[in-house]
C-alpha cells in the first residue's frame, strides 16, 4: 500500500487542475489519518497484501501537501452519501467531516456536494479524477483504469460538469456536512 500511495506523487506534481468526483468515499487528498487508516486497513486485509499500514498512511498524509500549493486548483464533487459512509468509528467519521470543512475553506479548493434527494441529470458509475486535460483515472478494487484519449476525457469532463450543476456549494455544502456531523454526534 505504501508504494501505491507514492506512485501518484509525480502525477500530482505535474497537474495544475484536479477535478475529483467521488460517490462513496472522501478523496485521499482530504482524508484524516484515522479515516485513511480505517479504509486502508480494510484493503490490506481484503487484498491480503503485506501490512504496511503505518507507512501507507504516512505516505497518504505526505502527498496531501499538494493541496496547500496555491497554484494548484481542486474542484471536488462528493455525493452526500460519501459524507455518510463510515470508515472507522463515529469519532473517526466526525473528525473526517470536520476536516472536510477545513479543507473546503482553502482558496484553491471548490467543494460541491450532490444532495441525495434531488432530481438528477445523470449518475456516474464510479468515482473518477481528471488531471488537467490529460488523464482520467479510476480505481477499482484490483486495478487502475487510465483514460488518455481526448474524446473520452471530454466525456468525463462533460459528466463532471453535469454533476456540478446539481451540486450545492459554499454555505449550502457546509450545511450538509454539519448535518452529517450532527447525526453522528452523541446526544447530550
Amino acid at each position: 500500500m505504501k508504494q501505491l500511495m507514492r506512485t501518484s506523487v509525480p502525477l500530482y506534481e505535474r497537474t495544475n487542475r484536479f477535478r475529483i468526483y467521488e460517490h462513496n468515499v472522501i478523496p485521499g487528498l482530504f482524508q484524516t489519518p484515522d479515516y485513511a487508516a480505517a479504509m486502508l486497513r480494510f484493503w490490506i486485509d481484503f487484498l491480503d497484501t503485506p501490512n504496511d499500514l503505518d507507512e501507507a498512511v504516512e505516505a497518504r498524509m505526505s502527498r496531501q501537501k499538494i493541496i496547500y500549493r496555491t497554484e494548484k486548483r481542486f474542484e471536488v464533487l462528493l455525493e452526500e452519501q460519501a459524507l455518510r459512509t463510515w470508515f472507522g468509528d463515529s469519532a473517526t467519521q466526525i473528525g473526517q467531516l470536520e476536516r472536510i470543512l477545513t479543507v473546503e475553506s482553502l482558496p484553491n479548493v471548490r467543494l460541491g456536494i450532490i444532495p441525495m434527494m434531488i432530481e438528477r441529470p445523470c449518475v456516474a458509475s464510479m468515482g473518477f479524477w481528471i488531471y488537467d486535460e490529460r488523464l482520467v483515472l479510476m480505481e477499482t478494487p484490483t486495478a487502475s483504469i487510465e483514460v488518455t484519449m481526448p474524446s473520452e476525457i471530454e466525456l468525463y469532463t462533460r459528466m463532471f460538469d453535469l454533476l456540478g450543476r446539481v451540486s450545492v456549494y459554499d454555505e449550502s455544502a457546509r450545511c450538509l456536512v454539519r448535518a452529517a456531523i450532527e447525526d453522528l454526534a452523541p446526544t447530550k
